[in-house]
């Protein structure tokens, strides 16, 4: 749903190439989705075989005619459906990490710090990196995402280092 949502909010702020597409995905929104160039151009094909965009040969300099996309009516609505539905949702799906979190207790506990400072240290990288992306200036909906993003970082960052200091506690209460 957000992949689709994704390429059809792009088509409607203007008609454009597939590689346009990408290398904008590439280049705002990389900390925001880790769509792949291939599931791009696929979802693009999608779309126009099912109406919600349509395509046509279009030209750029001497380079080779490219086909540019628009998105339809119908893209329209159902850009339309799939934004209310994102808006309003509570996705509650649980990510790979939490599942492993089930089961830390087949592994000794200085093999389990060792990765949850591991995951630390990522994640403040990627705090890093989320706090240096630029200001957007085409209306306030990627910068809030961006901002989205940063909360959900440093909550996960501010679980971590309490579950760390509870996980070194434990080991010296057990190593007692």
């Amino acid at each position: 749903m957000e992949r689709e949502l994704l390429i059809l909010g792009l088509l409607k702020a203007q008609s454009q190439h597939g590689y346009k597409i990408n290398e904008f995905i590439e280049k705002n929104l990389g900390r925001v989705s880790n769509m792949k160039k291939a599931t791009a151009y696929a979802i693009l094909k999608r779309l126009a075989k099912e109406g919600y965009a349509e395509s046509s040969p279009g030209r750029e300099g001497n380079r080779p005619a490219r086909f540019v996309y628009s998105i339809t009516e119908k893209g329209e609505m159902r850009f339309k459906q799939l934004l209310r539905e994102g808006l309003s949702s509570a996705d509650e799906t649980i990510p790979a990490e939490e599942i492993s979190l089930m089961f830390l207790d087949h592994l000794p506990v200085r093999d389990v710090l060792a990765c949850l400072t591991a995951r630390l240290s990522k994640i403040e990288r990627t705090l890093d990196a989320y706090r240096n992306v630029p200001k957007h200036g085409n209306g306030m909906g990627v910068d809030l995402a961006v901002s989205r993003r940063i909360r959900m970082c440093e909550a996960n960052r501010d679980w971590l280092i309490e579950t760390i200091d509870f996980l070194k506690k434990q080991a010296e209460l057990d190593s007692n």
